[in-house]
């Protein structure tokens, strides 16, 4: 496995058909948590620089167009609505995309995670990229059919990833030392260490305000 650290300058993160209809089917993650991973994801991509590709089928098929909470969370980023099935480096457009980003690491994310993102990666591999999935960030019809995929995918060297590890590791990038966007981020997609934190500072604030003991 490559010790570089995954940097926005060298990683492109792929999302891969997070088409409404398909959420409805989804039975091996959560889906607000699912939801809140995704947009999480797109928003590390977003906000740190990072190469970013987005593509689904097509919006009139049954499964129709992307999350909205994605929509929103992506812009005026293009979405490359493919007609191929499975493998999205079938898709010409789609390949021009990733290429055009000139990153060799690719991170994916998408559903469902034995269809699509399985083969999606495994295009990524043949075709000389190193593959990342996002595993936090898909999700399928089963925790077996999830769990599965992810162990194929592992045996071809795909390595797995979560998402906030991924903005941990954009954050190291030296030009972010003191940004505030990992804050940012977790404001929005991590509840819980944000109340985390703010105990710990209503403790030191109630620490100071207490009155010295005699």
């Amino acid at each position: 496995m490559n010790l570089t650290p995954l940097s926005p300058d060298n990683a492109t993160v792929v999302l891969v058909d997070y088409a409404v209809g398909f959420a409805t089917l989804l039975r091996s993650h959560d889906l607000r948590e699912h939801i809140n991973n995704t947009v999480g994801l797109a928003k590390t991509a977003k906000l740190y620089g990072a190469g970013l590709v987005v593509t689904n089928g097509e919006a009139s098929k049954p499964s129709g167009p992307l999350y909205p909470e994605l929509l929103a969370a992506i812009g005026d980023q293009p979405v490359i609505e493919r007609s191929t099935a499975f493998n999205s480096f079938l898709d010409p457009a789609f390949t021009a995309a990733v290429e055009a980003t000139g990153r060799r690491r690719l991170l994916i994310g998408g559903i469902a995670t034995d269809g699509c993102v399985l083969q999606t990666a495994l295009g990524a591999v043949r075709a000389g990229y190193e593959t990342y999935v996002v595993v936090d960030a898909t999700a399928s019809t089963s925790k077996e059919a999830h769990d599965m995929a992810i162990q194929r995918m592992l045996m071809a060297g795909i390595v797995p990833v979560t998402w906030w590890s991924v903005a941990a590791e954009f954050q190291l990038e030296p030009r972010f030392a003191d940004s505030p966007i990992r804050t940012q981020l977790m404001s929005e997609f991590q509840p819980a260490m944000t109340m985390g934190g703010r105990t710990f500072f209503a403790g030191v604030t109630q620490g100071r305000l207490a009155p010295a003991s005699a």
